[in-house]
């Protein structure tokens, strides 16, 4: 080739090429027509639709030899980033698992539910449920533990059930958004090349002024309830140091996957010694924590690899391009970000998902405009969580609405977290504060 043709090709590269995104078209044709036709968003699952995802973009562009177009798709699945996601994904999963299984869910639960007065337990299972879903880093692990909680509160406080279940949602999102070990804390970091303590500094400033108000609204909601709780509710404080020692180490700025095996092990130990389970119990929950990722960890392998070959065949310069077109500064690109994100995770109805296909593109928006990676993975994070705790067909609220009994728009009503922490993250944007 010489300079003019590959001029030529740099060029329209740079211009970017609409018939390479068709892959994106493929899923979310299957995704969301097969879901509306299913009436359930959970009907089709997300791997399958990104496989014949992936299927699409390789056999795309017939002026590539297949095994080239293979070998792009695996330079996506390897790169570092990719990979370090992946093992810490593993880490995660074998943490959560250990530390569900010896009782430091539970414990933690019971703990805040002990000291909590009746008059503020509403503001109480909201700040209950951050501190749960900021320690195990899932927000469904935490709805699913303390929904039944939330409703027997509700009924003998008087408090509408709604307003209640809401409270342990909005929680829920303000771990999932900043803990640690959250699927969507890692893949944001990662696709973005930002340590995940600068992250979660950056993040956490708008997302705790998010919670104050909430908490204030919450109070002035359900403050009023004098009742007498007389549950008694049982724990062991040693069995909530794992959760402790695992934020304490990310917060001081450990390594994450050093963090994380050494919660893991002290995990294990304190399970063992309080009999929660055997030598043979502790390994079997290492392994089972793994293997939970497994879907996660081959949806990351696929989406990896297809927005490789898209990239390759020209459809990231092409929405790269689009989105310069409407941005002319640093704000517009973020917003620019902040929309397709959330745009994608309306789509998907899965927050981690939505930002390991828009990260690549925000990555490179970042660059173009000289953006902190830790302020455009914030921005990824914050509005994936946000979307993902107020769509009624995400799991968050199918799973909150299903065990307390009521529609999702009854909880819809009163998810104050979420909203403020949007409005607020659009606020910030705007006057050039993040």
């Amino acid at each position: 080739m010489d300079i003019q043709e590959e001029e030529i090709v740099n060029l329209n590269k740079s211009k970017g090429n609409i018939f390479a995104l068709i892959p994106l078209g493929v899923f979310l044709l299957i995704y969301l027509a097969g879901s509306i036709i299913a009436n359930d968003f959970y009907k089709i699952p997300v791997g399958v639709a990104f496989l014949v995802s992936a299927i699409a973009a390789l056999t795309m562009n017939r002026k590539k030899a297949f095994e080239e177009k293979l070998e792009t798709f695996c330079k996506g699945v390897g790169k570092v980033d990719i990979i370090l996601m992946l093992l810490i994904f593993v880490l995660a999963g074998a943490f959560a698992q250990v530390a569900k299984d010896m009782g430091a869910v539970d414990s933690t639960v019971n703990l805040g539910l002990s000291i909590l007065p009746a008059n503020i337990m509403v503001v109480g299972i909201f700040i209950i449920a951050c501190f749960i879903s900021l320690s195990i880093g899932t927000s469904v692990g935490t709805i699913v533990a303390l929904t039944p909680v939330a409703v027997s509160i509700a009924e003998k406080l008087g408090s509408p059930i709604g307003l209640v279940v809401a409270a342990v949602v909005g929680g829920a999102m303000f771990g999932d958004n900043l803990s640690m070990i959250s699927d969507t804390t890692i893949a944001a970091s990662r696709t973005q090349g930002s340590e995940m303590k600068d992250k979660f500094r950056c993040n956490f400033k708008l997302a705790l002024l998010a919670a104050v108000i909430s908490v204030v609204i919450l109070f002035m909601l359900g403050g009023k309830g004098n009742a007498l709780l007389d549950t008694e509710y049982t724990y062991n404080i040693i069995k909530i140091v794992p959760y402790i020692l695992v934020l304490s180490g990310a917060l001081l700025g450990g390594n994450v996957m050093v963090v994380l095996t050494f919660g893991t092990i002290v995990a294990g130990t304190i399970g063992i010694f309080t009999g929660s389970f055997d030598i043979w119990g502790f390994v079997s929950s290492v392994s089972t924590g793994m293997l939970n990722m497994g879907e996660l960890i081959i949806i990351t392998i696929l989406v990896s690899g297809t927005v490789e070959v898209i990239k390759a065949n020209g459809g990231i310069d092409f929405i790269i391009n689009f989105i310069k077109s409407k941005i002319k500064s640093k704000m517009g690109a973020k917003l620019g970000v902040a929309a397709l994100v959330s745009i994608v995770d309306i789509c998907t109805a899965n927050n981690t998902v939505a930002i390991v296909m828009s990260g690549p593109i925000a990555k490179e928006v970042g660059d173009e405009y000289e953006i902190e990676p830790k302020k455009m993975a914030s921005i990824l994070d914050i509005f994936s969580c946000v979307f993902q705790g107020i769509i009624p067909y995400g799991a968050q609220l199918l799973m909150a609405a299903g065990i307390a009994g009521i529609s999702s728009f009854e909880i819809m009503q009163f998810l104050f977290y979420p909203y403020i922490l949007g409005v607020i993250a659009l606020i910030a944007i705007i006057i050039k504060k993040f």
